[in-house]
């Protein structure tokens, strides 16, 4: 089994339905972007970051390995977080509208020297990986704004929105993974839990 180090209930959802066994054991972290940093960088550090969290809960668990991710939105290479409040929320998504934006997840995998790893990864103990997905937004309105804040979708995602929810009505086309948007790139995590010999089916596996 493995620790996934975050509290999503789409990660968890999307593992699931994959086969991956896994107990969940969210990181608790500061994740404010630093000065100047990318998109990109500032996902992967605040993936590592909480997977290095949570490897001191292996000794105390029957889990061998820390799985732990961080998705954002980026228009103009500005982050765009979680919306704060209404005015936060229309804000962004007047600059998202009819515009193309991108979202990039960090994905990180560490474990403790105990873990049992291929003879390539006996001196790694973290491997990390970075994908990125534009997404484009048909033109919303003020009215389709509001109405969306309302429905409580928005208020605790990446850049306000969740594509496999209400959302996906503004999205006119995306070019790349779709999971990814969701809050974990399935195709890349199974290839990178590959690496790493962990055991998962086409299937879900009571966990």
């Amino acid at each position: 089994m493995i620790i996934l180090a975050s509290a999503s209930p789409r990660r968890a959802d999307i593992l699931l339905r994959h086969g991956v066994e896994f107990c969940v054991d969210p990181a608790d972290i500061d994740e404010s972007p630093l000065a100047n940093e990318s998109p990109g960088d500032y996902v992967v550090r605040v993936a590592e970051a909480k997977a290095e969290n949570r490897l001191p809960r292996l000794a105390e668990s029957k889990c061998s390995l820390v799985l732990a991710a961080d998705t954002c939105v980026s228009l103009d290479s500005e982050i765009l977080g979680k919306p704060e409040n209404l005015d936060h929320f229309v804000s962004m998504f007047e600059l998202l509208s009819g515009r193309t934006h991108k979202v990039y997840t960090g994905v990180s995998l560490a474990g403790g020297p105990e873990a049992d790893f291929r003879e390539t990864m006996l001196e790694t103990l973290r491997e990390s990986i970075l994908v990125s997905t534009e997404v484009s937004f048909r033109e919303i309105g003020n009215d389709q704004i509001l109405k969306y804040w309302n429905s409580g979708e928005p208020q605790d995602k990446a850049g306000g929105y969740g594509i496999q929810g209400l959302a996906a009505e503004f999205i006119e086309r995306i070019e790349g993974s779709y999971s990814n948007v969701v809050g974990l790139p399935i195709c890349e995590t199974m290839q990178l839990l590959d690496r790493w010999h962990i055991e998962h089916s086409l299937g879900p596996k009571n966990v």
